[in-house]
């Protein structure tokens, strides 16, 4: 089933050339079908390059999915045209009194801040507060992963000695749990961090659950109990020329910057780099759509 946005958003163009199905307002109105409301609060600096990522994604389920963009009003991007977040972005006073089935709250580059240092964190506060009622399930990705657990859960996040930077393996610390239904005993991830979360401090808090973790990236994924909140440390969205695009941009300005772990082939930085988790991240996306958004929240989504 399609994915409903704007038809000039540039993600629209791009997905419909990757074949993939996109559909306009005008004709989802025409269908007898309960959409999934779902709202990314986008918070990465090239949002349209993540619009695009998470798309992509969310695209990848049998259902029809309505989706919404907000950014943080106490903030002003730099590095996305204006004209595109005023067309096509809201805040988070435009749609606090609506219900949605999904939120998605993105990574930031903003990890070697303290929270509350960060310029938008009281606002990033109240959403996640406001998700508790008005939200069914809540996929945190990267530094939205640490905010959300320290936020919720009090887990605080941990400077590491240098930026866990690759593809990374990963295996399950359980294989009942609907989230990672069909993975693969053991699968591939990017990260592209300097903090990360302990799996101890995780493991004494009772209402969370550690789903996957890597032996070199650390813990990977981490639900609550009732899964309204799920938090993935590492970008399953990346595109094949993200760490690369990181890694190159982070050469040029003389910073130092290893190369990608497991991602460039024979680990030279000449050669095209090798896409070994696009499966695992739609099966990822696809399972808590299904799971945690459409079979649980009401027909009646004001209820």
């Amino acid at each position: 089933m399609p994915i409903n946005i704007p038809d000039n958003l540039p993600a629209s163009k791009i997905l419909q050339e990757e074949n993939i199905f996109i559909m306009n307002k005008s004709r989802a109105k025409s269908q007898d079908i309960r959409n999934m409301y779902i709202l990314i609060v986008n918070l990465m600096p090239l949002k349209i390059q993540t619009e695009n990522q998470l798309m992509r994604l969310l695209s990848n389920t049998p259902l029809q999915v309505d989706v919404s963009l907000i950014r943080p009003k106490t903030h002003t991007s730099k590095n996305t045209p204006k004209e595109h977040l005023e067309e096509f972005y809201k805040t988070f006073d435009d749609v606090k009194d609506q219900k949605f089935d999904g939120m998605i709250i993105t990574g930031a580059p903003i990890e070697n801040f303290e929270f509350e240092d960060v310029t938008y964190w009281e606002e990033m506060k109240q959403i996640m507060d406001w998700s508790k009622t008005n939200v069914t399930s809540t996929f945190h990705i990267c530094w939205g992963a640490q905010a959300g657990l320290y936020h919720h859960y009090g887990i605080k996040k941990h400077a590491l000695d240098k930026k866990q930077f690759g593809i990374f393996e990963h295996t399950l610390e359980t294989t009942i749990e609907p989230l990672v239904r069909g993975f693969d005993s053991t699968f591939a991830a990017p990260h592209s961090r300097h903090t990360t979360v302990l799996e101890d401090e995780i493991a004494k808090n009772d209402e969370l659950q550690i789903i996957s973790t890597s032996k070199d990236a650390g813990v990977y994924i981490v639900a609550s109990k009732d899964k309204k909140n799920i938090f993935v440390t590492g970008h399953s969205e990346y595109d094949k020329d993200t760490l690369k695009k990181e890694y190159f941009r982070d050469k040029e300005k003389g910073l130092s910057i290893d190369v990608p772990e497991n991602y460039f082939t024979d680990d030279d930085d000449t050669k095209d780099p090798i896409v070994m988790w696009r499966s695992h991240a739609n099966l990822l996306f696809s399972n808590w759509i299904n799971y945690y958004v459409y079979q649980q929240t009401p027909y009646n989504i004001g209820r």
